[in-house]
């Protein structure tokens, strides 16, 4: 992606692109807070953080970490200036505008074309289920290896830094990021070096590597696959949020965009805009849905004390985006805008729906502690309906807690898998990540040296978005009261 083209690009779109960059915000606005599940762990995560600065959070201390750190730390410093509500609004908008606009960038460079058609459909993506389940890192890692691999799609000369300081960008934000940027990068640049049969030699490589790394990660650690099929991850499981009736909103995505490449090629060629761009882009999603059909869903490493889970979900945000990079290379079609159009209108109004609810929860939980004494320890056993993908909905009493009281069971400083780390016998957080999961599945028997300690729980079967708070004893298991799911 040449420098003179971005600009005149922004010179002759600049109206364009400010609105849609509006719009494209509004979820971040449209409630009081950010529905998206581990999302309210960071924001929680990044209050600790201010406390350990200020040498009030006993038994909590900072590890020396170079990733999965950008957004927690910007959290915590714009957190220091305006405040977390303000704080969150900014870094959530700023990491909705580099994942849409990377993956605008990287489609664009794929299709040698503005993909405005599509803008419906990517702000759908940008508002799935990575940026529900609150993967922000991750999320933000993406956006930025998007952006570098649309400058790598036609780097020349010192455009090759941009790439280099957006690839420390990504390595900062999340790892996944610097490795697919550096990954696809290669692959996208091979045709210079690997022609004619030479050319399968780049696919047969990336697929023995895939393979390579299923066997070694399932011989040397502890993994799980995910109970879908693997058919299930193709990309338009991105739009698989709280419910069911997501699934026909994704399932009528998917039959739109066959749609649309089906016609391309019974038209033999003539509606296509870009032929080298779509064959790399089809080239990239295959590998994709390789990667999504051979790598284990949760893997467990010696170096962390939690599992690093949801692996494949989260690759499909990628398999999404190639998506799009295949459809982008089509020419336009009115019936492609009306389409994504109506699926972006539905989509949207389900997703305002349904976190309007978990905001109404959320203030509940806010109601019940704060009463209480500050630094009380509070467990939250929340679920998500049994038909929801978006499992984290517990973290919202995490949030809440913010100047008030301490989650107990939060997850983040025992896993070591981020910055906020726990030694043993801190009283704001357990130093178990067993029994923080424990008491997030409502499976823990509470101690002596845990009192006092709170529970928040659905109280309700018939309504899981009633609340209640109740004080805990000793020896009682903390999801013995209340809503489980079946088992």
């Amino acid at each position: 992606m040449e420098t003179k083209v971005v600009l005149s690009f922004l010179r002759a779109s600049w109206l364009r692109v400010a609105t849609t960059s509006i719009a494209l915000l509004l979820p971040c606005f449209w409630h009081r807070r950010i529905e998206a599940g581990d999302l309210a762990s960071h924001v929680y995560n990044a209050w600790l953080a201010q406390l350990v600065e200020r040498g009030q959070a006993p038994g909590l201390y900072f590890a020396r970490q170079w990733n999965n750190v950008a957004c927690d730390i910007a959290l915590t410093r714009l957190g220091n200036i305006f405040g977390f509500a303000a704080a969150e609004k900014i870094v959530v908008s700023a990491c909705v505008l580099v994942f849409f606009w990377g993956a605008f960038a990287l489609i664009s460079a794929a299709a040698r074309q503005a993909p405005w058609p599509l803008a419906p459909c990517l702000a759908m993506l940008a508002y799935g289920y990575t940026f529900h389940m609150g993967f922000l890192n991750y999320y933000l890692s993406l956006g930025l290896a998007f952006f570098g691999l649309a400058i790598v799609w036609r780097a020349r000369g010192s455009e090759w830094l941009w790439v280099v300081a957006l690839l420390a960008l990504a390595f900062v934000a999340h790892p996944i990021g610097f490795l697919w940027l550096i990954g696809a990068g290669l692959y996208v640049r091979s045709p210079e070096f690997l022609r004619g049969r030479l050319r399968l030699l780049a696919i047969v490589v990336a697929g023995i590597a895939l393979l390579g790394a299923r066997f070694y990660l399932g011989k040397h650690y502890e993994t799980s696959q995910p109970a879908e099929s693997r058919f299930f991850f193709n990309g338009s499981d991105q739009f698989i949020l709280f419910g069911e009736r997501y699934a026909w909103l994704a399932w009528a995505a998917l039959a739109l965009g066959a749609a649309c490449f089906l016609k391309a090629a019974i038209s033999r060629g003539s509606s296509i805009y870009s032929g080298r761009g779509l064959r790399l882009a089809l080239e990239l999603y295959g590998i994709a849905f390789l990667a999504t059909a051979l790598l284990p869903e949760n893997i467990r490493v010696p170096w962390y004390a939690g599992w690093i889970g949801l692996l494949v979900s989260r690759l499909t945000a990628i398999s999404a985006t190639l998506g799009l990079c295949i459809l982008a290379c089509l020419r336009r079609e009115k019936w492609h805008v009306a389409g994504f159009g109506l699926l972006a209108l539905v989509f949207f109004a389900m997703v305002y729906r349904d976190t309007g609810a978990l905001n109404r929860m959320e203030e509940q939980a806010q109601n019940l502690v704060r009463g209480l004494p500050y630094g009380r320890r509070v467990l939250a056993t929340i679920w998500a309906p049994s038909d929801s993908r978006v499992w984290f909905v517990g973290h919202l009493a995490d949030r809440a807690c913010i100047g008030r009281c301490f989650s107990y069971g939060n997850y983040e400083p025992s896993s070591g898998e981020f910055r906020v780390r726990v030694r043993p016998g801190s009283p704001i957080v357990t130093a178990s990540a067993d029994d923080a999961e424990d008491m997030a599945s409502g499976e823990y028997e509470v101690q002596e040296e845990d009192l006092p300690i709170v529970q928040i729980y659905q109280c309700d079967p018939r309504d899981l978005t009633k609340l209640c708070l109740r004080e805990l004893s000793a020896g009682e298991v903390n999801g013995q009261i209340g809503y489980h799911p079946p088992r």
